[in-house]
């Protein structure tokens, strides 16, 4: 026990060190962010100025080649990233990550593109904690729960918000609420909170007046709020879905085209808007959370948007689809940048333009748009991103406000947004981007069969291993003696790749090629404590049928092979668990039942039963034979034990059981028997005759 709580205690460190190193990199982060703003780049892009269409196409590209050259896991969101690499490689994020990430971040949204800065801090964050549980070789599942923890941390880092962060990590980066996680996660999003806070201040979060529902009738205006929202989610994601379709079956020869042709469109949105709104102040680019702040902090929503024509609700709606456009072009450059804080900016417009349309004819009350830019911001990002929880107590938290006023409009407008998305568009913004890679992220609401089954229990010995300088020739050797479709490649005592019968099919019989020049280098990996569920779906992600099952505390270390074969094993021992825990459990209610009983028979001459073994009768559903009385002794029934006239049974079982089982061994009898009148305390009381209990008079199984 002192051994375990040393190491749970060494795990909760390491969870706070997570935090604190999160903490610090988005100070980094932000640090990094203001570099651009306060320099003539940020300056163009905050003015609109012509020189931004150079440095937005510029930018774009340059973010595009650190991912392109560097890292590829960069670009994009990051939230899908994070998850993606849980559910692929059990957590396993490259170092580079995370300062790649900050860069290509830097590049993109400082230029003025159209992005939020937390779905990438939540990859930095991963990426953090998956480099915190490496060093220190945990295991498979403390790695997911730091790495969550890390991603977590980002939230509570970025917005001030360790609850949010928390919530976040559960919800989207896990998609499970398993408690083993939570403490890690908890830990590292509170530690996260405050050294971003003592390093930043607290200007990183969201601010926002008290607002109260005035009367309950709003709550159909909430309603309303949550179909408009719906709408300019749909609108999104399906803008989204197509631009991402349309980039990813293009020539990607000249890939290097995109960010640049993006770029020069979203500079020209950036330009025009000022010359259709009239103002400069409703920052099109950049994360747009000084906007949202106006809306949040302001009653009539002017102040945001600035000019005369802000008081109309068809401009602010304008606002809130250039924004969706100006988004989809960044989000697909190939920079890096966040669809977070552009959701939120969404919302708070949509709302307040809902606000501002309803409010003349509203009679019952004053309507209030600060109130409905909050709400529109909740129910936006739980539209978005499918995580109402995250949403409402996001909001909540990080737009410091202390009343519960607007507690029942704000979850109601999100559950309600959640529901309606998920009939209109089946992906969130997070599991577009996986399932376009063949990633499922499976939420299961019951435990599946093969969760039951750890792949340790069912894993294969590695019967063909080959190194870097094994010939070809020989590996097609072994694969077909030892008919494998696969085999790890090993060197130094350490995985290193692996190598299958595809990777071979394009190289010639008579080449000199050798297994280096070939493989498939750091291969997804599974430990022998994973479930099989999540085996099965690591290979189907991959679209792989193997993959090498590595050590707990060494990811170097190869213990054996799973695969397919592995999993039909997996299912049956699953299945024959479920199975025993079934029959336990029929049991176990057929001994609480107040219907079911012990009966006393005696086996009549003639009867079925009369002469054969236990095993040959056909006893009725819901009895089981207990004992066999045979003069003065008792025996034990099991399968192969020889019933005869006269012998004295008693049994377990239900009242209809009784009845059927009476009626059966009367068929055929010479001379129909009763029940007799006694109970299993006659066998008991016996006693008094000393009867002997005999053992079986040879194994085998009751029925």
């Amino acid at each position: 026990m002192a051994v375990a709580d040393r190491a749970g205690g060494r795990f909760l460190v390491l969870a706070a060190a997570t935090g604190v190193t999160v903490g610090v990199g988005a100070w980094v982060f932000v640090e990094f962010l203001r570099l651009f703003e306060l320099s003539p780049v940020g300056r163009a892009a905050a003015h609109g100025s012509w020189l931004v269409f150079v440095y937005i196409p510029l930018g774009f590209l340059a973010a595009w080649a650190v991912a392109r050259y560097l890292a590829p896991e960069v670009t994009g969101d990051g939230v899908p990233e994070a998850a993606g690499a849980l559910i692929v490689r059990g957590g396993l994020i490259r170092g580079r990550v995370a300062p790649l990430k900050i860069l290509a971040t830097g590049l993109t949204v400082g230029v003025g593109g159209s992005a939020g800065r937390e779905g990438p801090i939540v990859l930095v964050g991963a990426s953090i904690g998956s480099k915190m549980a490496r060093v220190f070789s945990l295991g498979e599942d403390q790695v997911r729960s730091l790495v969550a923890a890390g991603a977590g941390a980002g939230i509570g880092a970025t917005f001030n918000a360790p609850i949010a962060g928390m919530l976040f990590a559960l919800e989207v980066i896990l998609a499970s609420f398993a408690v083993r996680h939570m403490s890690a996660i908890v830990i590292a999003s509170v530690a996260a909170a405050i050294t971003s806070r003592s390093l930043v201040g607290a200007g990183l979060g969201l601010n926002s007046a008290s607002y109260a529902m005035r009367d309950a009738r709003e709550l159909v205006l909430y309603a309303g709020l949550a179909l408009v929202v719906v709408l300019a989610s749909v609108i999104f994601l399906r803008l989204l879905e197509a631009a991402e379709h349309w980039v990813h079956k293009g020539n990607r020869a000249r890939s290097w085209l995109r960010p640049v042709g993006f770029g020069l469109l979203a500079a020209g949105l950036l330009v025009l808007e000022p010359v259709l709104l009239g103002t400069d102040a409703a920052r099109l680019g950049g994360t747009g959370q000084e906007v949202t702040n106006h809306l949040l902090e302001s009653a009539t929503g002017a102040a945001a948007v600035g000019g005369a024509l802000s008081e109309l609700w068809w401009v602010l709606g304008l606002v809130a689809l250039a924004k969706i456009v100006m988004t989809t072009l960044t989000l697909n450059s190939g920079g890096s940048g966040g669809a977070f804080m552009p959701s939120l900016f969404i919302g708070s417009m949509v709302g307040t333009g809902f606000a501002k349309l309803v409010g003349p004819w509203w009679g019952f009350s004053a309507i209030n748009t600060g109130s409905f830019a909050v709400v529109g911001m909740a129910a936006m990002f739980a539209a978005m991103g499918r995580a109402p929880l995250t949403a409402i107590l996001l909001v909540f938290e990080v737009t410091g406000t202390r009343e519960y006023g607007l507690i029942l409009p704000l979850m109601s407008t999100a559950i309600l947004a959640t529901f309606l998305s998920e009939r209109f568009h089946r992906e969130s913004v997070y599991t577009m981007p996986l399932r376009r890679r063949g990633i499922a992220s499976t939420q299961r609401g019951e435990v599946d069969l093969l969760d039951t089954v750890a792949v340790g229990t069912v894993m294969a010995p590695a019967r063909l291993v080959v190194n870097r300088e094994t010939p070809i020739s020989e590996l097609r050797s072994g694969l077909e003696a030892y008919r494998l479709h696969g085999a790890p490649v090993v060197e130094d005592g350490r995985l290193v790749g692996i190598v299958t019968i595809s990777d071979l099919a394009p190289v010639s019989e008579a080449t000199d090629a050798k297994v280096g020049d070939v493989m498939t280098p750091r291969p997804a990996t599974v430990t022998p404590s994973s479930p099989v569920s999540h085996a099965m779906e690591r290979m189907a992600a991959l679209g792989v049928g193997r993959l090498p099952v590595v050590a707990d505390d060494d990811p170097g270390r190869l213990l054996g092979i799973f695969r397919r074969e592995e999993a039909v094993w997996a299912y049956h021992e699953a299945l024959g668990n479920r199975t025993d825990h079934h029959l336990e459990r029929q049991r176990l209610a057929q001994r609480t039942d107040p219907g079911i009983g012990y009966f006393d028979f005696r086996i009549p001459p003639g009867s079925i039963a009369d002469g054969r073994k236990v095993s040959e009768v056909k006893w009725p559903e819901g009895s089981t034979l207990v004992a066999v009385r045979r003069g003065r002794a008792v025996l034990v029934p099991v399968g192969t034990t020889v019933l005869h006239h006269g012998d004295e049974v008693t049994a377990f079982g239900s009242e209809a059981s009784r009845v059927v089982m009476i009626e059966r061994l009367n068929t055929g009898a010479d001379e129909p028997t009763a029940e007799i009148e006694l109970d299993f305390a006659h066998v008991e009381d016996a006693g008094a005759e000393h009867p002997t209990i005999e053992p079986p008079d040879d194994s085998g199984d009751l029925r």
